[in-house]
């Protein structure tokens, strides 16, 4: 059933985002340290156990005083740690665009420094309360306050460390250079041989051999469709899982979306083919297609060219006017091009073992991918010479690396729309001649016979 209840699956944060488990884990593992050093406290305390003098802390005010100036400190740094690393992400985002805020907030470094912190308070709050007279009974957790003195060292320590991350992690050229590190891990997981395993191993099916494309028709004209249950962007598909569900009750399953999509509640999310295999296979589809709020990298590869092209629309605005970060937008945007056209194409059908086909996911188109690139920039810079120059420069240096007369003519594209975006251009004698003599070279390289 449809309604809004279904979006408590939308609530899903970006895979790694997440600020609270690793704090909350380091911890809940100190305070369990915590314990750990009271008891030893509490044994040392006896006749028969002594604690070696010099791991003595002095008598119940000096252990106190101690505790008082690392609650003040700690407590200072985090708020501090808190505030600066918000306004110093605020304006990176400013920079960068907000999709690129998953970044920063996925640092490793960032969230064991919190939780160090977070746990360095809480351990010494709790030594404090315990330690003190009460009655007749003095307790001095030499340990435990020896323990707390050790968390301030390593807290501080790692607090360097996340400051020398954030200085790299917000430089324009670290940043493009991620974009292009994760845009390589989904581009080979598309790439990859999509054959997955299954547990199925009933020799009686024969391996299909009807025309890919027939499949994919006849899965959509005569497939019972799976509807969305919820609204959001398509972030990943588990194949594995879908595959194996399909190939266990021999159907095939053609999705209508692939990840970066937005699917709307109610609209159509896949077919499934015989008709019949629909109700088995809805809660199937339905877990194992990831929909949320934002788009991800993991199986988007198209949003890694947005990303690339909003850092340049951002920087070639007259608010920044940051020419230098245009063209090196253009030049990551090139690389991720030519790590795009060197992997072998995939034919979009994941198989079981048997060569079945299972699962049909929909051709994201390479011009897509190009206009998702450069478009925006190319109207954001047509103002700029040097823009539209690297612009074609970066065309040229692409053609002798693309494998068909489809990718051509996609970047054969871009060169004329550059072409029509430089008679707007003032006229200036010096950028004339670059410009034209890199129209010339590029529309030559790329020539389609």
């Amino acid at each position: 059933m449809l309604g809004f209840k279904q979006f408590s699956r939308v609530a899903q944060a970006v895979p790694g985002t997440n600020l609270v488990p690793v704090p909350y884990a380091i911890a809940a593992a100190v305070v369990v340290l915590l314990a750990a050093t009271l008891v030893l406290d509490g044994l040392f305390g006896r006749p028969w156990v002594a604690l070696p003098s010099r791991l003595s802390v002095g008598n119940v005010d000096d252990a106190r005083a101690i505790l008082g100036a690392i609650l003040g400190a700690v407590s200072t740094v985090l708020a501090l740690i808190f505030s600066v690393t918000l306004l110093v992400f605020s304006t990176a985002v400013s920079q960068f665009g907000p999709r690129l805020m998953p970044y920063f907030l996925r640092d490793r470094t960032m969230q064991v420094t919190i939780g160090l912190f977070l746990a360095t308070f809480l351990h010494s709050l709790a030594t404090f309360v315990v330690t003190g007279q009460r009655g007749d009974t003095t307790f001095v957790p030499h340990l435990t306050v020896l323990f707390s003195v050790a968390l301030v060292f390593v807290s501080f320590g790692y607090l360097v460390i996340y400051n020398n991350q954030i200085a790299q992690a917000i430089q324009t050229n670290n940043v493009l250079a991620r974009i292009i590190e994760n845009l390589h891990a989904a581009i080979s997981e598309l790439a990859r041989q999509h054959v997955i395993d299954t547990s199925n191993l009933d020799p009686a099916q024969p391996r299909q051999v009807e025309p890919l494309g027939a499949v994919r028709r006849r899965c959509t004209t005569e497939g019972s469709p799976v509807l969305a249950i919820t609204s959001g962007y398509m972030q990943r598909i588990d194949h594995a899982r879908l595959v194996r569900a399909a190939d266990r009750h021999d159907v095939i399953v053609c999705l209508a979306s692939w990840p970066g999509q937005f699917v709307l509640e109610g609209e159509v999310l896949a077919h499934v083919l015989p008709a019949s295999g629909q109700a088995d296979l809805a809660a199937a589809v339905h877990g194992s297609v990831i929909i949320g709020q934002h788009r991800t990298l993991q199986q988007d590869i198209e949003f890694a060219f947005a990303q690339l092209s909003e850092i340049a629309i951002r920087a070639l605005s007259p608010a920044i006017n940051d020419t230098y970060t245009g063209l090196s937008c253009i030049d990551w945007l090139g690389d991720a091009l030519r790590m795009l056209v060197s992997y072998r194409a995939s034919d979009d059908a994941w198989r079981a073992h048997r060569g079945q086909i299972r699962v049909l996911v929909p051709h994201v188109q390479f011009a897509d991918i190009v206009r998702a690139g450069f478009d925006l920039i190319r109207e954001a810079g047509a103002s700029s010479p040097a823009v539209m120059i690297r612009m074609l420069q970066t065309y040229a240096r692409l053609a002798p690396m693309l494998v068909d007369d489809g990718q051509r003519q996609a970047i054969l594209a871009q060169v004329e729309a550059v072409r029509q975006s430089m008679q707007r251009l003032p006229e200036a004698s010096l950028d004339r001649e670059a410009l034209d003599a890199a129209y010339l070279l590029a529309h030559k390289r790329l020539a389609v016979d």
